[in-house]
């Protein structure tokens, strides 16, 4: 029964992790310097009714009474409203998420077409120009900062030469034209066969996706390098080259072949932290999803949305790292 074993382990695993995210969510609750009860009833209620509104938060029960309430709440979708748009979080959450969602599956897609052929580039070409401009342009990747270059790359692109559209998802006269089915502008246009909105998404998202998936870039091309480099040494490589294999055939099939399973892991790891480092880029573009929702929530204040919201994103990175660990074993049988 080793696969029950195996899908028993999974679970514990998820579970485990998952109460460790509520714990400290529900802690990070309590140690922020932000009272709960002002928040709901102002500054100038009298002591009857903050004691009133303690009892009606349940503040006045012991901690691990409030821990449990808080679980069975989070399990039931109930994060509470938004100060901020007097909705509950988790309509607010589904409102925004997907625009995240979309920013950081297109950065993605980028990191990964030019971040795994970068890396191979660079591994061949170990130690000579290709390979020494490779691993510049992946170091710039991880130091420069993504607000600075969000912002160069507004100036130059978008208010200098005009390339491509500005802040936002869409062009303000294009906004609710399509309907939304799921949230994902570029999905939803397609949908519906409006192909001037999709067009205007794309120009929306080309900016943001870029530099975002920069780092995603930079962080693939180095790891895919690392991974090219050990495959590159082995004696299978040496031999299909005896055999006559081709070149290309050597290296695009049977190494890079053999490098796909830790890259699953490297491109779903890429993944999930542009789910929850889109802050600062969403920011910068004005991009209305997760990230710029979490950080107008904490500038207000907003308790509740930015619990919620760090509850969504630690659960996306829980659930994609869940899906990797599921591909790992379906393109490596050996893994099981």
């Amino acid at each position: 029964m080793p696969g029950l074993k195996a899908v028993a382990s999974t679970i514990l695993s998820v579970a485990v992790t998952f109460f460790g995210l509520l714990l400290v969510t529900f802690l990070i609750g309590r140690v922020m310097p932000i009272d709960p009860v002002l928040v709901v009833v102002g500054e100038r209620a009298s002591p009857e009714i903050y004691a009133k509104a303690v009892k009606e938060l349940g503040l006045d029960q012991p901690i691990y009474i409030q821990f449990l309430d808080y679980i069975g709440k989070v399990l039931t979708g109930d994060f509470g409203k938004s100060l901020l748009t007097a909705r509950p979080v988790l309509e607010d959450m589904a409102r925004v998420f997907p625009a995240t969602l979309e920013l950081a599956t297109v950065a993605t897609i980028f990191g990964v077409f030019l971040g795994i052929p970068a890396g191979v580039i660079a591994a061949v070409n170990q130690g000579r120009w290709p390979d020494h401009l490779i691993r510049l342009v992946a170091l710039f990747g991880y130091s420069l900062p993504v607000f600075w270059l969000a912002l160069i790359a507004l100036l130059v692109f978008y208010s200098e030469l005009g390339w491509v559209a500005g802040f936002g998802r869409l062009d303000i006269f294009y906004e609710d034209i399509v309907p939304a089915v799921t949230g994902m502008i570029l999905v939803d246009s397609l949908l519906a066969g409006d192909m001037e909105v999709f067009n205007n998404a794309v120009s929306h998202i080309i900016l943001p996706s870029a530099v975002l998936g920069y780092f995603s870039l930079a962080y693939i091309a180095r790891m895919t390098r690392s991974f090219m480099l050990e495959q590159l040494r082995q004696e299978y490589v040496t031999t299909a080259r005896v055999k006559g294999l081709s070149e290309s055939r050597v290296i695009w099939y049977h190494a890079l072949g053999n490098v796909m399973v830790p890259l699953i892991t490297v491109v779903a790891l890429s993944y999930a932290f542009l789910l929850e480092g889109s802050v600062l880029t969403e920011t910068v573009f004005a991009w209305p999803g997760l990230g710029f929702y979490i950080t107008n929530s904490l500038l207000s204040a907003d308790l509740n949305a930015v619990l919620g919201g760090t509850i969504v994103v630690g659960a996306a990175f829980i659930g994609i790292n869940l899906l990797s660990d599921l591909l790992y074993k379906l393109v490596d049988p050996r893994t099981h």
